[in-house]
């Protein structure tokens, strides 16, 4: 086959809007059939969602992989973000009244997605989205027959407690607008600020990938979260941590973490992992960043087998 063009809408691929409950229009792209050499029907189908600030262009790479490993693709923007317009007050800060927003979001979307498409049906996120994918199934607002997360935003890194963190974006929400930016970005809006790269990926060209989408598409530049957003993310993680609530879960869970993230707790993703009753977490170290789907060969290499062999014995062929 080809080699994978990150650059390009993948030739089987075909983008689309979806409507929510409320009329909202948010993006989507779909990979509608499968292109398994034996003639056979598709080997399952896999819905994914990105990250906080993030567009499905980051990951056409994973998504055309899956493709023709067999599976039916598609994945989505978050409501407000990349090309599903803005909830904030500008065009660049992501801005959330609540993640139960997004949750509500999903689940129409997962109906809709999972009547249409063959079985078995898989949930993957990424970061924020990762969160958000944890949290609706542990509302029960999803039922797939495996999730899994890269890196998911289970905690934030920092040396601050998290209720000491959240009582502090609580006041940041009270004394100002909600709405308004909760980090500097650039004295350009949109602009993307120096050492970003650092926190993300070791692989330049992955990296130079994102910026290119940027350019050709205006409309993904994002950049720092809302006071809102923080406040709401300590809020939401709360839940997910909530006595009992991860207990719950039956779904096979496969976990990608990194203790070299900068962005998102590890510490976090192992208690998630633990508490979990179905769960595997594969481990990076010093050799991966946060965008683990987006790193260097060898670690990408890695974490793209290691969903493929999860996938192999939780999701068999049906």
């Amino acid at each position: 086959m080809p080699a994978i063009n990150r650059r390009a809408i993948p030739p089987d691929a075909k983008e689309s809007f979806w409507q929510a409950g409320d009329g909202y229009r948010l993006r989507r792209i779909d990979w509608p059939g499968p292109v398994r050499e034996n003639g056979e029907g598709a080997r399952g189908s896999i819905l994914f969602l990105p990250g906080r600030g993030d567009n499905y262009e980051k990951y056409f790479e994973a998504l055309e992989q899956w493709h023709r490993a067999g599976w039916r693709v598609t994945a989505a923007d978050w409501r407000g973000q990349a090309g599903s317009g803005r909830l904030g007050k500008d065009a660049v800060t992501g801005h959330i009244g609540d993640f139960s927003v997004w949750v509500g979001d999903l689940a129409t979307l997962w109906a809709q997605w999972k009547a249409e498409t063959p079985a078995p049906h898989i949930l993957a996120g990424h970061s924020m989205g990762g969160h958000i994918l944890l949290r609706s199934l542990v509302e029960g607002q999803v039922d797939p027959d495996a999730l899994v997360l890269s890196a998911p935003m289970l905690g934030f890194l920092g040396p601050i407690p998290n209720l000491l963190a959240h009582a502090a974006a609580k006041l940041m929400c009270a004394v100002g607008d909600p709405a308004r930016p909760a980090w500097k970005w650039s004295e350009k809006p949109g602009a993307v600020p120096a050492g970003r790269e650092a926190l993300l990926t070791h692989d330049d060209d992955r990296y130079a990938d994102e910026m290119w989408w940027r350019g050709h598409r205006p409309e993904l530049v994002m950049g720092p979260g809302s006071w809102g957003w923080v406040e709401r993310s300590y809020a939401s993680m709360q839940r997910i941590f909530s006595a009992g609530a991860l207990e719950r879960v039956a779904t096979p869970v496969l976990m990608l973490g990194t203790s070299n993230d900068k962005l998102v707790a590890m510490s976090a993703i192992e208690e998630a992992a633990r508490r979990l009753p179905n769960a595997e977490l594969v481990r990076f170290g010093k050799e991966c960043r946060h965008e683990i789907l987006r790193e260097v060969d060898p670690v990408r290499d890695r974490a793209m087998a290691a969903i493929a062999e999860f996938l192999d014995k939780v999701a068999p062929r049906k």
